[in-house]
Order: structure tokens, then sequence, then C-alpha cells
């Protein structure tokens, strides 16, 4: 078992984790699953930046979690949204802890302030982990989204990862930072 950076190449059974998310919940609110290319094409746009890591074990992807862009506009730079996927049938085996705890490491050395979960609702098993991690919920948005015939709710969860300086530095990109994402990911 070991978590690692993501690659284009990882997109095929990224996908397969996934996909049931998209066809068979409201947990993400895509109505179509992407194809392989436009998987492929998201990693690598999240990978600029931010981290995209995966939870393997053998040769089998069983989770993935990463981090991109809160909100477009420059004074929003120092917040991340985040996401975490585990395959189902992997699910409460302790993936999601340990590719939060890294992916959590990561945004930390990369100087982000916020980290924010938007979380279709009703959704326990979301809701735990990240207050697990010590996300709050912020926000709670009634019937935002429509999907397999009926209303969803959507809560904001936050967590602040660093305090709020007065004259901050800019977070690092990503790939500034690679030497250090290692022990990060096995600590």
């Amino acid at each position: 078992m070991m978590i690692r950076l993501a690659t284009i190449h990882d997109a095929e059974q990224i996908l397969e984790i996934y996909a049931p998310y998209i066809q068979t919940t409201s947990i993400s609110f895509e109505m179509i699953v992407p194809s392989k290319e436009e998987m492929e094409k998201r990693i690598e746009l999240v990978l600029v930046n931010n981290p995209w890591i995966v939870f393997q074990e053998g040769k089998s992807i069983v989770g993935y979690a990463y981090a991109s862009k809160h909100r477009e506009r420059a004074a929003y730079k120092w917040a991340v949204d985040v996401s975490i996927y585990i395959a189902q049938d992997c699910r409460g085996k302790g993936i999601g802890k340990a590719l939060y705890t890294a992916l959590i490491s990561i945004l930390r050395l990369q100087g982000y302030c916020n980290v924010y979960a938007g979380i279709g609702l009703p959704n326990d098993s979301s809701v735990g982990i990240h207050e697990y991690f010590g996300f709050s919920k912020i926000a709670h948005f009634n019937n935002v989204g429509y999907k397999f015939g009926q209303w969803h709710d959507v809560g904001w969860w936050e967590m602040i990862l660093q305090q709020h300086r007065p004259e901050p530095s800019e977070p690092l990109s990503f790939n500034k930072i690679s030497q250090d994402i290692t022990t990060c990911m096995n600590s």
C-alpha cells in the first residue's frame, strides 16, 4: 500500500472509482461520466499548482484526493477546495484518513490558509471524515442541485490551516515543493 502523486496514466482507474458516484448517487452533481481524456486533462490541470494523490494497493488505485482552486479571483489564492473519493468496496478501511492526512500536510507546506469542501447532502461518510479532520460547517444551500428526479442540498465545510497574516506570502505552486512531498505522503 502506498500514497503517491497521480499521473495522467491513472485516469482510467480514477474513473472506475468516480463513475459509480456519478451514475448512482447525488454525491457528485456531474451527470455524465467524463471520458478518459477529460480525466487526464483534469489531473494535468490540478497538478500545475495543487496536489492530486492516489492510494494504491498493489497495482490498483482504491482512492484519490485532490485540491483545486477555490475561485478564480486573485484574492482567493490562499484558499482551495478539496475532494476525496474511495472505491465503494474499500470504504471504512482508513484509506480516506490516510489520503486526507497526506493532502492536508501538502496544502500546509504550500502555504494555503483555508480549505473548503462542498458536500452533497445527505452524506454522513463525507461529513464524518471532514469533521474528523477539523472542518466545520459554514453554509447550507437548500435544493441547489437537481439529479435523479429530485432536489438536493449542499453543505460547505471549512478548515483553517494556518494563521491569517496581514502580509501573507503567496502559496507555493505544487511543483516548487515536490522534494518535500514524499515525506507528507509517507508519514
